[in-house]
């Protein structure tokens, strides 16, 4: 059995069109159906929901993510 290593963005590109979460580094997570994302770790999401200290804020239809700001992303709601 061979294992081989797998970069964040590899990862990223094998759930593309599943939910995920997204948290930044101010602490807030957007929570929606992962689009697509780009070489600089930006993320498009889609039927993007923003929590702030887990409190619902906002509901978005598409939301674009830069690099930047990505702490983490996880699969799941």
């Amino acid at each position: 059995m061979s294992l081989r290593k797998q970069t964040p963005s590899d990862f990223l590109k094998q759930i593309i069109g599943r939910p995920v979460v997204v948290k930044l580094n101010s602490g807030v997570d957007y929570r929606g159906v992962l689009a697509c994302l780009d070489g600089y770790m930006n993320i498009a999401l889609e039927q993007t929901e923003e929590y702030v200290n887990g409190q619902l804020k906002n509901k978005y239809g598409d939301a674009f993510i830069r690099g930047n700001n990505d702490a983490c992303c996880r699969m799941g709601n």
